[in-house]
């Protein structure tokens, strides 16, 4: 039996992860599922109610506290022996989480855990395996092994230990073969999925839709596209921006619109549900994602709207950052440019806005590629190899 293990879920914000349990279920896998932490559904209602009711969340407080005891106190004498050593260090939770959830997995019969980032879930499935000996395989996604938080269980104890590490761009899967060199072989690269026909060939509006959605933080790249508008706008091009998601820069970056005076073109509409965004995306005329790397290293590796926009046969201007070429070819695709670059990004949308069958062409191209390499279901299969169901 298969287990997945959350630090929340669902989560509004990591829509790849729902995604992927969703089509297990479609395709006849029902996990058991264990999320630590409270789900986080933001505005989103479409959850399946099938799996939403299928997530156990760990209980808080003195409840969990007494729960936990009641499972260590039956565990070998070496696992309470470490518990004891571990008492009142950093991340000492970790561990009385993993004697909760693996007593519960072995009662169920559960060979196989996987988690979603190499963080706390991660962590706590390094002493599941450690107590109860239940092998993980965990995928990574970007900032987790970008810039990871300095835990005593870090990356290295917790690739070490793991039977497979899923990484979702070759660009990260190479990264983490030159860094953890001793997990070469267990390192593999499988791309997070959509299901592509849930998304229908946009048929742009006048005048035209520039789309931005993600989180509202340095490394989307918000204010490069502000700026970029600013500049189309002083061109005297025609057009109208949304910038969809919320964040911490919401603020920031509404005083940069009010600043060139883009009032009128340019807009935070903060977040949308999955329907929303399809209905939008389906007006457009192109995504633009000016992607960065901050200065902490902190950056995008496979942004699941990349996808999304190009299953809508939408062109897409980003620049060349993590995974991010995996996704959108430079002149067949999209454009790339420069990051940080207000002026490349917006000669890129000017060149796509005054020719529209280069639009077109770069939008067929751009749905036909995410058919072949982002269809969830072969990309749950492949995973599915991996824990050998």
């Amino acid at each position: 039996m298969l287990a997945y293990l959350f630090e929340r879920f669902p989560k509004f914000s990591q829509t790849f992860c729902y995604r992927e349990i969703a089509e297990l279920f479609r395709q006849g896998v029902r996990p058991v599922i264990f999320s630590l932490r409270a789900s986080d559904r933001g505005p989103e209602l479409n959850w399946d109610p099938a799996i939403v009711s299928a997530v156990h969340q760990l209980p808080e407080g003195d409840v969990f506290a007494r729960l936990a005891d009641e499972a260590s106190a039956s565990l070998p004498r070496a696992v309470r022996k470490t518990l004891h050593e571990w008492r009142g260090k950093d991340d000492s939770l970790r561990l009385h989480q993993a004697t909760y959830i693996g007593t519960r997995l072995q009662r169920l019969g559960v060979h196989h855990l996987h988690v979603h980032f190499a963080g706390m879930a991660a962590r706590t499935a390094f002493w599941i395996k450690r107590f109860f000996g239940i092998e993980y395989s965990l995928t990574v996604h970007a900032n987790d092994i970008f810039v990871p938080n300095d835990f005593e269980i870090g990356l290295f104890q917790i690739f070490s230990t793991a039977s497979a590490i899923v990484a979702v761009s070759d660009f990260a899967a190479n990264r983490l073969r030159d860094r953890f060199s001793d997990t070469g072989s267990r390192v593999y690269r499988i791309y997070n999925g959509i299901d592509c026909d849930s998304f229908q060939p946009a048929e742009p509006s006048l005048p035209p839709l520039i789309l931005s959605i993600g989180r509202l933080i340095s490394k989307k790249g918000s204010d490069v596209l502000i700026d970029a508008c600013a500049s189309l706008r002083n061109s005297g091009q025609e057009f109208r921006c949304e910038i969809i998601g919320e964040g911490p820069l919401s603020a920031e970056l509404q005083a940069r619109i009010d600043r060139h005076g883009l009032g009128k073109q340019v807009l935070l509409v903060g977040p949308k549900t999955q329907a929303d965004i399809a209905a939008r995306l389906s007006r457009a005329t192109l995504l633009v994602l000016p992607c960065r790397v901050d200065a902490d290293g902190a950056m995008d590796n496979l942004p699941t709207v990349v996808m999304e926009a190009m299953a809508s046969s939408l062109p897409v201007v980003s620049t060349d950052v993590g995974g991010v070429a995996e996704m959108v070819r430079d002149g067949e695709t999209g454009l790339l440019v420069s990051q940080n670059d207000p002026v490349a990004t917006a000669e890129a949308i000017a060149r796509l806005l005054d020719d529209v069958e280069l639009a077109r062409s770069f939008g067929r191209e751009g749905r036909k590629r995410a058919k072949e390499i982002f269809s969830i279901e072969k990309n749950v299969c492949t995973l599915r190899e991996i824990f050998a169901l």
